[in-house]
């Protein structure tokens, strides 16, 4: 992970679960906010700027493993320090590629 993407991390302290993202990840791809949390958390973590969807706020994705090496992508936002994940799923083959080759 790049320095940028690296201090941005340092700067969250916690995650921000509202009403309207808890449970979409888990209904749309089976990914529990426990699995979202976890990426952050082990080696290997790929950050990027995720610029298509940085229209109305600054937002990123996350490409990592979960405890029990579940490889996921993550789509996320930072506010107020907290970590608000998007959208969570299992990585494409493309983004497994990258994250790989990391």
């Amino acid at each position: 992970m790049d320095k940028i993407h690296k201090s941005l991390l340092h700067q969250c302290s916690g995650f921000d679960w509202d009403k309207g993202n808890i449970n979409k990840s888990w209904l749309k791809h089976k990914v529990s906010p426990a699995e979202c949390e976890q990426i952050f958390f082990n080696h290997l973590l790929v950050i990027q700027d995720d610029k298509i969807h940085s229209k109305t706020e600054k937002r990123f994705y996350a490409l990592g493993k979960t405890d029990l090496k579940r490889n996921l992508f993550i789509a996320f936002a930072v506010r107020n320090s907290l970590i608000s994940v998007i959208s969570a799923r299992d990585m494409s083959r493309k983004e497994r590629e990258v994250f790989n080759n990391e």
